[in-house]
């Protein structure tokens, strides 16, 4: 879907906010904590977008528990939402990188994110940087091409997975640049990763942009090179992206929002989005996930969501397919 058809279905969205509480049916739900299954480690993205998220959807919906499940790439957790009772009160944090590894990367899935997991409603698009540990002799993709073509057997990076779309960024990258000696070195989430790059364990990383990563970058703890967004980050204008470095395909926004086993009644569905759409509409929400570096996507039905998903992963299908990449 594109970006100005998301806009004008965007705003048709937002009326689900002037519905009333109790106008879905379910009017009981829900009547005890709802566990947010957050499937990565803490200090990535989905957790700094999970744990406020949770804090600030009480007013709208309730109480919600979060629990971090990290492994595969996402997969782990993803699974388990996708395997728990249908009943509105285990979510899922999920997106991008949930669905493409399970989709496109394995012969044999655990769950099948079309079938598995109902989308119900985004929260935000995070970009994934391409960072080095200050004491590799770069200063953006093209000297970082360099070093890594003139230093053989020194050079690797990490993600938050094998198989992650950290990852399959990486690759992209690897693809674009010519790079065939520069391995990858997977994590069980992009914060071990973080600790790993800033201690100069590994020289490189593809982490989720985060205001973490942003404030280490500040600091001159790691540098930033690169953010692979089609446009420069609101909250770090300085930033370039990979497109105006000379690598135009080398665009990887992942998006995140909230899913649910399917079979998920209707009325829960239509709940937790019209909650969720009114968080999404409060000006400091807003400015919490900016300064975050996150950027802000139009709102969406759940119907519409799950055809900005479905979009997104053709997308992905003839990039993975180019690269080869299997993870089973």
């Amino acid at each position: 879907m594109r970006r100005r058809d998301l806009l004008k279905f965007g705003m048709a969205a937002l009326s689900a906010q002037a519905l009333p509480r109790g106008a879905f049916g379910q009017a009981g739900y829900p009547d005890r904590p709802v566990r947010l299954i957050v499937p990565f480690p803490p200090g990535g993205a989905f957790d700094t977008i999970g744990r406020p998220w949770a804090e600030r959807i009480k007013t709208h919906l309730g109480t919600i528990v979060v629990e971090n499940i990290g492994g595969a790439g996402g997969g782990v957790g993803a699974a388990q939402a996708s395997r728990s009772r249908p009943d509105g009160y285990t979510l899922l944090l999920g997106g991008a990188t949930t669905h493409i590894t399970e989709a496109l990367l394995k012969t044999k899935p655990t769950y099948d994110p079309l079938k598995d997991l109902e989308p119900i409603s985004p929260i935000a698009v995070t970009a994934f940087a391409i960072a080095v540990h200050p004491s590799v002799p770069v200063k953006d993709l093209k000297e970082l091409v360099a070093h890594v073509k003139a230093n053989p057997g020194k050079m690797s990076y990490g993600s938050a997975g094998h198989g992650s779309l950290n990852h399959l960024t990486g690759e992209l990258f690897k693809l674009k640049a010519g790079l065939s000696d520069f391995p990858h070195v997977p994590y069980r989430g992009a914060g071990p990763g973080l600790i790993d790059l800033l201690s100069g364990q590994i020289p490189a990383l593809v982490p989720a942009m985060t205001n973490i990563v942003l404030e280490h970058h500040k600091a001159g703890k790691l540098r930033v090179l690169a953010v692979t967004h089609g446009k420069r980050l609101a909250a770090a204008p300085e930033l370039p992206t990979a497109v105006e470095q000379g690598f135009p395909d080398l665009v990887a926004p992942n998006f995140i929002g909230i899913y649910a086993p399917a079979g998920v009644p209707k009325e829960i569905v239509e709940r937790v989005s019209a909650a969720n759409l009114k968080l999404l509409a409060e000006k400091s929400y807003q400015e919490l996930l900016i300064s975050g570096t996150f950027e802000l996507e139009p709102p969406l039905s759940p119907a519409q969501y799950k055809r900005y998903v479905e979009d997104d992963m053709a997308r992905w299908q003839p990039i993975v397919k180019a690269m080869n990449i299997k993870i089973d």
